[in-house]
């Protein structure tokens, strides 16, 4: 009789991708592939494109999608066993170029690094070793999801699966187009440096909005008052 734990990582893997290695490049998770408009991956994700969260405007478009599975089988009263607690799509410029997957305490619980590697190498492969990402600096993301715990693909396309360190312990997936995570790390620091340049600025036209603001409220009220006024 199949255990909890061997049907926990055989749901896994028919989750993360279905059709195996042979189905799905290290470029995707799932029917997401990065690269991707955000329109497509709206579509595909049941989410509206008015969801997303724009981070920055210049000098590239930043955005974020947040996606989360729904817990119930459609047309049924059976819960999901999709794993996937959420999904978060990050777009440069609208390319799809990270896909970060949190899956459920609920449906990984019990559940050890070697489980999760054997569920996901039948979607990716082999691990390989660490020392893909050597030479770059890891980014906030990446030392906020925890403790690596094996690496698919390559310096172009990195599948790294993390441990988290919060009280609770679950698993996270990021999947990264590295050329494009690239610029997107570089538009985040100019569009830092040019909050700082303009600062200024927009702290002088605040004043005179608030001013202009004040003097319109001022006047109305004078209007008003001046008409009904009686001495």
């Amino acid at each position: 009789m199949m255990n909890a734990r061997t049907f926990a990582i055989c749901a896994l893997g028919l989750a993360v991708g279905p059709h195996g290695v042979q189905g799905q490049g290290l470029a995707q998770y799932r029917n997401f592939e990065l690269g991707s408009e955000l329109a497509a991956v709206s579509d595909l994700a049941g989410v509206a494109v008015s969801e997303a969260k724009t981070l920055h405007e210049r000098p590239a478009v930043l955005q974020d999608l947040e996606w989360r599975p729904a817990r119930w089988i459609g047309g049924s009263t059976s819960a999901s066993t999709d794993p996937v607690e959420q999904v978060l799509f990050s777009f440069y410029n609208n390319q799809l170029f990270r896909i970060v997957v949190d899956y459920s305490n609920d449906r990984t619980q019990g559940m050890t690094g070697a489980d999760m590697i054997e569920a996901l190498s039948a979607v990716y492969g082999a691990p390989v070793k660490r020392t893909a990402g050597a030479g770059r600096a890891a980014s906030r993301l990446e030392v906020e999801s925890g403790s690596p715990v094996a690496r698919w693909g390559d310096a172009q396309n990195p599948v790294v699966l993390y441990r988290t360190s919060s009280y609770r312990e679950t698993f996270r997936l990021i999947v990264t187009a590295a050329a494009l995570e690239d610029l997107a790390r570089k538009a985040v620091v100019q569009a830092a440096r040019l909050d700082e340049q303009e600062a200024p600025q927009r702290e002088i036209a605040r004043q005179k909005k608030e001013r202009d603001d004040d003097r319109a409220v001022a006047e109305k009220a004078r209007n008003a008052n001046k008409a009904a006024f009686r001495p």
